[in-house]
């Protein structure tokens, strides 16, 4: 790509002065006109190209805006810089608390002065999909550019795709595996021998453990068990894709198999801690396991931690079916009730993003999440990042099941709970957690699209 193009901002922009309001921004426009058509630029882009050598909106001011809840987000960059090709085009980007966001974004899509173009979140698109236009790019464009798109075409349309990905992987205290004796030959590659390290890295203090080698305690259970269930080929869902798959002989092998890390391995404990990421950042426990966003935190909130990232083991070192569950930070979404002129405009931004490998690129390396377009897949900032240089090898083994409903996390985590904490009867308990889930999914439209993974052939 041509360095006209790639004047992004690689540093976080803070975006100030932007007031919550609930109008998008299709009011008559007062600006500058461009009637500069040739702008002397390449065109970017492989499958998915983008030629700025035109006039948007016919060179006429217009006004739009970006909604976002993410002072990170990568399209803030990409929004200034299109404004520079096309003086133009202001986008004005209204940055709400995420607690806000969804409140107010359904609420302004409903009218007519709803922002043109808004940040998505896979786990609002049952809300947010009655207001998307379909993307106005081909769909074997988008397939050639990017990974992940296929479990987002609807009826041969694509709203939104993934613009990166993230999933799990275990975080190491890299003191305290040296303290232990262990050296990078020693990273596991399956779980018997991870069962090993983590009692090496187990300190005692009598009978009390002082250091856990490896602490799942906190929101681990609910997205290590479906890692583990797709290690062993178990589907989340059954075919049809309408029912949760939970009451398996997967689910409680591999339930018993991390009760038994505490309770027979004795290398962590129910009572040590009610958060590994706390007890990490303290240097209490040798292994956590933890999506991308735990990079940050350690970054931020514990900076002395000397820390590294291996991929999840497996069971045996044969290749699994999946290596673990994924989950997408979403590309934008275009409001279909807003005007044609906002509508194009907003297009042909996101086709601007979307051609531009600096859009993928910052949001991965922010984010510590896999960027899904291809030309990034062996970039060199992007290996070197420890979360990403993790995940690279398995990305075209991870599945996402789609956005499904929450009961799918919460009654996991509560049928943990049930056994770990209650001394409740495990199947028992694992049957009590699929009637839960069928009952609190009776009224919703999701389905799986396990389906639309490459391997799913595989599973049992």
């Amino acid at each position: 790509m041509k360095k006209k193009l790639l004047a992004v901002l690689m540093s976080v922009l803070v975006v100030g002065g932007l007031a919550a309001c609930s109008s998008g921004g299709a009011k008559k426009s007062e600006g500058t006109t461009d009637t500069k058509e040739d702008k002397g630029m390449e065109v970017i882009g492989d499958a998915v190209k983008f030629d700025p050598n035109k006039l948007v909106n016919d060179g006429k001011p217009i006004n739009i805006q970006y909604w976002t809840w993410n002072e990170g987000d990568p399209a803030i960059a990409m929004a200034k810089e299109y404004e520079k090709m096309y003086p133009n085009v202001k986008i004005k980007v209204v940055n709400h608390p995420w607690e806000d966001y969804w409140t107010k974004l359904p609420l302004a899509l409903k009218g007519k002065d709803g922002p043109a173009v808004f940040n998505i979140h896979n786990s609002q698109h049952d809300i947010l999909s009655p207001y998307l236009a379909p993307y106005d790019l081909a769909v074997a464009d988008l397939q050639a550019d990017f990974t992940s798109v296929d479990p987002h075409i609807v009826d041969g349309k694509v709203y939104y795709i993934d613009s990166m990905i993230n999933t799990g992987n275990i975080y190491y205290n890299k003191a305290l595996w040296k303290e232990a004796g262990l050296t990078e030959a020693d990273i596991p590659e399956t779980w018997a021998e991870f069962r090993d390290v983590a009692k090496k890295l187990t300190k005692k203090d009598g009978d009390k453990i002082s250091q856990a080698g490896f602490n799942w305690n906190g929101e681990t259970y609910s997205a290590l068990y479906q890692g583990l269930n797709y290690q062993k080929g178990e589907r989340l869902f059954t075919e049809d894709g309408k029912t949760v798959n939970f009451d398996n002989a997967s689910t409680k092998e591999n339930l018993q198999f991390l009760i038994d890390l505490y309770e027979k391995d004795q290398v962590g404990s129910k009572d040590f801690g009610a958060e590994s990421s706390q007890s990490f950042g303290n240097g209490q426990s040798g292994m956590v396991y933890k999506w991308g966003w735990f990079l940050n935190e350690l970054n931020t909130n514990y900076p002395d931690i000397d820390y590294g990232v291996f991929p999840t083991p497996t069971p045996t070192t044969e290749v699994p079916m999946a290596y673990d569950r994924y989950n997408g930070e979403s590309t934008p979404g275009i409001n279909k009730n807003q005007t044609a002129e906002q509508q194009a405009v907003a297009q042909d931004f996101l086709n601007y993003c979307l051609a531009n490998d600096e859009y993928s690129k910052t949001g991965a390396l922010a984010l510590a999440s896999f960027p899904t377009k291809k030309s990034l897949a062996e970039d060199a900032d992007i290996l070197a990042n420890p979360v990403l240089g993790a995940i690279a090898p398995r990305v075209e083994r991870l599945i996402w099941p789609g956005p499904f409903p929450a009961t799918v996390e919460s009654t996991g985590t509560q049928t943990m709970e049930d056994v770990l904490f209650n001394g409740k009867d495990l199947a028992a308990s694992v049957k009590e957690g699929q009637a839960k889930m069928e009952k609190e999914m009776k009224n919703s439209d999701f389905t799986s699209v396990e389906s639309s993974y490459q391997f799913i052939d595989e599973a049992k």
